[in-house]
């Protein structure tokens, strides 16, 4: 059964169509990608699923409930993590926890174990500072656990790792992935190798229109290879090989990607180098990437 059902909505705000058309649905406990743009729609997609907004036309359902604006039911099944979360700064996390909790109605004791068990799952236990003093990471972190305090059906991230260095990123899609284990994930970003690494599902957001959506199995077993990647050893042969292999398109300073249909064979240019004594550090076959299928798409 879907957890998430979004059946062709549509929005405006005054002459600027901002969804169109729009009709995808996420299965339970999966992480699905949510992939567009800047600008592409993806926050009214999340506002609209959390009653913040009124569709111009289509439905939505969550948990096979309908979405009402304003009164919104559904709700009570949702966790929420926007892409900046706000907090009462001179709190630490477990008075924030606790305070979340009392106010979404959490018995004390439940509240208190269930406090302890999400700043385990997000590392920020024994944190006794103020949040006041946390990096952009950490805030993060324990936006996920306010999310997943009171044990939501559903978790709608928005652009989670838009802003943090690589092992901030790391360090929320891990614990993205653990989430999965009790609710369903609806992950909205733009960082196309982040739905790489944990999404089996994903859309594409394009101008406010699914342009493809799917598995990512089907997708990987669909593409195949698209051609191969060559790395040199010496910078200063590059031009050479390409002279004498056209068509490539350069990756960094040693670097050429061959793509299929070009007219090279990866075999020919491996002989080629052998012959020419030209050493190399990688050569392997390549397949289609999320990022080059988005860019297809887009026509970019």
């Amino acid at each position: 059964m879907d957890m998430l059902k979004i059946s062709h909505v549509g929005k405006r705000f005054g002459d600027k169509e901002v969804l169109r058309d729009l009709d995808f649905t996420v299965p339970k406990h999966t992480i699905y990608g949510f992939v567009g743009q800047n600008g592409a729609g993806k926050t009214t997609t999340m506002k609209l699923v959390l009653g913040l907004l009124s569709a111009d036309h289509g439905e939505i359902f969550v948990d096979g409930e309908k979405v009402s604006f304003t009164n919104n039911r559904t709700n009570r099944f949702i966790g929420y993590l926007p892409d900046v979360p706000e907090f009462y700064s001179y709190m630490n996390p477990t008075e924030y926890l606790h305070f979340c909790g009392a106010i979404t109605g959490m018995e004390a004791n439940d509240c208190k174990m269930r406090t302890e068990e999400m700043l385990r799952l997000v590392g920020l236990d024994g944190e006794k500072h103020r949040i006041k003093g946390f990096s952009r990471g950490m805030k993060q972190r324990l936006g996920i656990a306010q999310a997943l305090l009171s044990r939501p059906r559903l978790l709608i991230c928005d652009e989670p790792t838009s802003a943090l260095d690589p092992v901030g990123r790391k360090e929320i899609l891990d614990i993205l992935v653990s989430a999965r284990e009790e609710t369903t994930v609806l992950f909205s970003t733009h960082i196309l190798s982040d739905v790489e690494r944990i999404c089996e599902r994903f859309a594409f957001l394009h101008q406010g229109k699914i342009l493809r959506q799917g598995s990512m199995e089907d997708l990987k077993k669909s593409c195949g290879e698209t051609g191969f990647e060559l790395e040199l050893e010496q910078e200063e042969k590059l031009e050479k090989l390409m002279e004498h292999f056209p068509g490539g398109t350069r990756q960094g300073r040693r670097g050429v990607l061959y793509a299929q249909g070009k007219g090279q064979s990866m075999e020919a240019v491996l002989a080629w180098l052998l012959r020419e004594q030209i050493k190399f550090t990688k050569i392997e076959k390549s397949g289609l990437t999320l990022e080059s299928l988005f860019l297809e798409v887009v026509g970019k």
